[in-house]
């Protein structure tokens, strides 16, 4: 797949470009764990100011870490621990604006500053959450939000519930 990236100076656009190329990723496999290999790979490519990009899937009651880019990070997460298993735990968004002021983050990069976490939900039940953080202090807006939220449901409508 030849995939040429963009610079934007708007968001709405940026996420446009994303959400289409979710698409196109899509039409090469029915895997979904190579799609989020390759979504990880685009978020970390087109977003600004990320240091971490990537899943954690739900898989026998907690999140386990799933294709990402950046530095090592945990490898479990509990539901409800942390602003990844909270959002799990909600099934809501979560923005972080400054991660040193929230007693529920986990640290994995001490340049973090902020984070967003978008649960990823198939068929009402919880597949898994889209992680991203920033070095940048209140990096994530509604704009981001309503992005990735858009490209959480794009992701989950390539899921394939186990049998």
């Amino acid at each position: 797949m030849d995939i040429e990236f963009e610079e934007f100076s708007e968001k709405p656009a940026l996420y446009r470009f994303i959400h289409e190329k979710l698409w196109l990723i899509a039409e090469e496999t029915s895997d979904f764990y190579a799609i989020l290999s390759n979504a990880a790979a685009l978020l970390w490519l087109e977003l600004s100011d990320v240091n971490w990009a990537g899943f954690y899937l739900y898989k026998g009651g907690r999140l386990v870490l799933g294709p990402f880019q950046g530095k090592p990070a945990v490898a479990e997460i509990a539901i409800g621990k942390g602003v990844c298993g909270t959002a799990a735990k909600e099934l809501k968004t979560q923005v972080v604006e400054d991660v040193h002021s929230c007693c529920n983050h986990i640290a994995c990069d001490f340049n973090t500053s902020s984070e967003i976490v978008v649960p990823i939900i198939s068929e009402g039940r919880l597949v898994g959450v889209i992680d991203i953080d920033s070095p940048k202090t209140a990096r994530f807006d509604e704009q981001d939000k309503a992005g990735l939220e858009t490209a959480a449901d794009i992701l989950a409508s390539f899921y394939k519930m186990p049998v």
